[in-house]
């Protein structure tokens, strides 16, 4: 009996030094998890913290929008130095020519950088005069002088709105005191305009007036403006007439606009709104053309008016005494016979001279000077006549929908078309004489007139697509911190804190009791080895009394 219960108080002691239960505090649960769950909650923690560092940054940073664009690299640099002593965040854009600064830093930003001088610029002006060094000679300080005075027209020319860049070249000459011997200075300026645009003559003219004001003595036809391509645009009339400016252009395209106006509100209300597109082209002569013509109309006709410019009357008379003539002898001194003629033809014989009597002369000139008629005729061909004129119209299917529902298009008879294109001809004024040209033709249209467009899905409106980029750093953050949350902390959470296992069968003692009393037996936890759970089985088989007693004592307090 001893030596039974000997074993049995070893088998128990063994069983009962092992851990019955697990620890009740959360504590010491967390403790107690193997390393790869500790490792796990450890690195979820950290991780789910930098998310959410992440997200309170970005959310204190906002947009950010553009401080400065096309910004050369010295006036970059130092823009980039002055806002890292301003401590304010910025972010690069287009390669480096733009700088970005949060929304809500931008006024703030460029208020004190213009207090600083920035951006300066590459061009200089009249700054270069600030920093004159002692015992400048008189052409350097002549050229200084020079060179701020280009670069004040440059920044002049530039703060157009179509001007990219210039560059401006000024030739002052050296002024002596022979006034006939000076020369007069010039410029040239060349410009380097914003793909697409292009200058009017407005505005190259007052270039050309801001330069020559600007230097004394100077001509506007000595100022010389290029442009990238190295076309003059102030050359003569002729370079003039090479092209059609802005306001002719917008001339004809008026012209061009009105007439297609006439054939849409002419043929609409016949062929259907959307089923008609038409293009008028103009050909317009801008050139100016002048005639002179004189004309000389001689007084014609005895009612033709005659207006006498100049007379004159010369009238000049004279007398002489009788002399002795004829033939020598008595006859000579008898008084003359009146002539007569000659019946016959017959020659008379010669009469015997006589005396003469006394003769007179007289003359009469008369000049008499006519105004000569003359018409002179000014002929001025008026700019911006219409020289031909070309329609195109094109006319849709007519489209018939019949009482089911179906549409059916059908095309248009010759007689038909022959009256859409007699209604064009009478809309623009058609002249065969000058060469116009109408052609009205029927074809089909390839989307439907009657259909509405499309709506673009939801996904790809701008409004959606905006939304969906402002969220996607916020999203994106999220998503990682659920992923973080369940893949590393929420098992380590699970397993600190599910309950403890219920003991496995066969961990209980069965009672062995021979009287009615019943006796409960404390669950003792399982053995972590085999062989005490073993033992303490084959001991209450062999000698079922004693372990009954030991287990009497136990419930009544007592010791063996």
């Amino acid at each position: 009996m001893p030596r039974s219960t000997n074993r049995m108080d070893n088998a128990v002691a063994v069983n009962t030094a092992l851990p019955l239960a697990q620890p009740a505090g959360f504590g010491a649960r967390l403790v107690a998890l193997p390393a790869k769950n500790k490792l796990g909650l450890a690195l979820g923690i950290a991780a789910l913290a930098a998310v959410v560092l992440a997200m309170s940054m970005w959310s204190s940073q906002g947009d950010y929008k553009v401080l400065y664009a096309n910004l050369s690299d010295k006036d970059g640099g130092a823009i980039i130095a002055q806002l890292s002593q301003m401590n304010v965040p910025y972010r690069h854009a287009d390669g480096g020519a733009a700088i970005l600064v949060p929304a809500s830093k931008v006024h703030d930003a460029r208020l004190k950088l213009a207090s600083a001088g920035l951006p300066k610029g590459s061009v200089v002006g009249y700054e270069l005069m600030d920093g004159a060094r002692f015992g400048q000679t008189q052409f350097q300080e002549r050229l200084t002088a020079q060179r701020g005075l280009e670069g004040e027209l440059t920044r002049s020319i530039t703060a157009m709105a179509a001007v990219q860049n210039a560059r401006v070249h000024l030739a002052l000459p050296n002024q002596n005191g022979f006034f006939r011997e000076q020369q007069k200075p010039s410029a040239s300026v060349l410009l380097t305009l914003y793909p697409g645009r292009t200058l009017e003559r407005a505005q190259i003219a007052g270039i050309v007036h801001l330069v020559s004001s600007s230097v004394p003595e100077m001509n506007p036809k000595a100022v010389s403006v290029l442009d990238q391509t190295g076309a003059l645009l102030t050359g003569g009339s002729e370079s003039a007439q090479a092209g059609l400016d802005a306001h002719q252009l917008q001339y004809v395209n008026q012209i061009e606009s009105g007439y297609t106006k006439r054939i849409f509100e002419l043929l609409e209300p016949l062929v259907g709104r959307d089923n008609l597109r038409a293009t008028v082209t103009a050909d317009v002569d801008f050139s100016q053309s002048e005639a002179t013509a004189e004309e000389f109309t001689p007084n014609q006709g005895a009612n033709a008016s005659i207006a006498i410019r100049s007379q004159q009357t010369t009238e000049v008379s004279g007398s002489q005494a009788a002399t002795p003539s004829g033939v020598p002898g008595a006859a000579s001194n008898q008084p003359p016979v009146p002539a007569t003629a000659p019946i016959t033809g017959a020659a008379q014989p010669l009469q015997a001279a006589q005396a003469g009597g006394g003769a007179s002369n007289s003359r009469r000139d008369a000049v008499t000077n006519y105004e000569v008629d003359k018409t002179v005729r000014v002929t001025r061909n008026a700019t911006g006549t219409v020289k031909r004129l070309n329609a195109a119209v094109v006319v849709n299917h007519r489209v018939t929908t019949d009482p089911k529902g179906k549409t059916t298009a059908t095309p248009l008879t010759s007689d038909e078309i022959e009256k859409l294109t007699a209604l064009v001809r009478e809309s623009i004024g058609f002249k065969q004489d000058r060469g116009d040209s109408v052609k009205v033709i029927n074809a089909p249209f390839k989307a439907d007139p009657m259909a509405k467009p499309a709506e673009l899905p939801l996904w790809k409106q701008p409004e959606v697509l905006d939304m969906l980029r402002a969220a996607a750093v916020p999203a994106g953050l999220g998503l990682v911190a659920l992923m973080v949350f369940f893949g590393m902390i929420r098992p380590a959470m699970k397993a600190a804190l599910a309950p403890p296992p219920p003991p496995a069968p066969g961990t209980q003692l069965d009672a062995v009791v021979e009287d009615t009393q019943p006796a409960a037996l404390p669950a003792l936890a399982a053995p972590r080895r085999n062989e005490h759970l073993e033992g303490a089985r084959a001991m209450a088989k062999e000698n079922p009394a004693a372990v009954a007693n030991i287990v009497r004592n136990w419930v009544s307090g007592e010791t063996a």
